[in-house]
């Protein structure tokens, strides 16, 4: 092998190294306010076992969106995005299981099923994070080709439900949810909900964010339908799965379960219309 041969594998090797580290470093920095909830704990014992393979498996499509648009390496395939969303899972996996064990959370003689299912739970976090390391702590994409990428509405709708899964994941697994849910009149509801479109609208289109889009020539009738109201809507159905998941929506009438995902939207509405920031 010459040299010059040589010398690229090494920088290949080394910029993959680096890669790494830094997903490491993501996944630690955006699941640990996860991992120190003691509502993931609980969940990652009893949780149904098909919702958490669910989840996980939804997960994995998730990953590979996340690494076509911000990968925690840059990639030029679908091949590549494969191996990302892979990795960025198993390094989410293994930053789980260390911070656990070392918080003292999972031990070596509690059961197989118990040890596996907390750390699967807040695997899903961990590897997020870990993807999206390249974007939030490194160099980034060129903006030229990141805008091209996310210039597609259905492109545009993807990092929507991503955003909104990110932050609404953040607190669907705690009580307040369901009980903020309770105390909350239909009126107030209405406001939230109210409240939540607007602040997606103004976030994306007024307030000069990072990605912020431009209306360009559209009617604001025609881009509030297209992109706001149907960025809230993804935000509803994000709101729903999760509660589902997490099991909040067990005993909730119709009317309750509605204002649980109104209360969930709102965060969840918030990172849909963050997400060129997150993502």
């Amino acid at each position: 092998m010459d040299t010059t041969r040589q010398r690229a594998l090494l920088h290949d090797e080394k910029h993959f190294a680096h890669a790494l580290a830094r997903a490491g470093a993501g996944a630690v920095i955006f699941a640990f306010p996860l991992l120190m909830t003691m509502e993931m704990w609980e969940l990652g014992f009893y949780m149904d076992r098909f919702r958490l393979a669910l989840f996980m498996l939804i997960t994995m499509p998730v990953l590979f969106g996340l690494s076509y648009f911000s990968g925690f390496e840059e990639t030029f395939c679908w091949q590549d995005d494969l191996v990302d969303a892979l990795t960025a899972f198993g390094v989410g996996f293994l930053v789980s299981a260390v911070l656990l064990y070392v918080f003292g959370i999972i031990a070596a003689d509690q059961p197989m099923t118990e040890i596996v299912g907390k750390i699967a739970l807040q695997s899903v976090p961990a590897s997020i994070g870990a993807m999206l390391a390249r974007k939030q702590l490194g160099e980034g994409d060129d903006p030229d080709e990141e805008q091209r990428k996310r210039s597609s509405y259905p492109g545009e709708l993807f990092l929507m439900a991503a955003g909104a899964l990110f932050v609404g994941f953040n607190v669907a697994p705690t009580e307040e949810m369901v009980l903020i849910s309770y105390k909350m009149t239909p009126w107030h509801a209405i406001l939230l909900a109210v409240l939540s479109v607007a602040l997606l609208h103004v976030f994306v289109y007024r307030v000069g964010f990072a990605g912020q889009e431009s209306r360009g020539k559209a009617t604001f009738l025609h881009v509030f339908m297209r992109f706001t109201v149907a960025g809230y809507g993804i935000a509803l159905l994000v709101s729903l799965y999760l509660l589902w998941t997490f099991e909040r929506t067990g005993g909730l009438s119709m009317m309750e379960l509605v204002t649980a995902m109104v209360v969930l939207g709102f965060p969840a509405a918030l990172g849909a219309a963050t997400a060129r920031l997150i993502v």
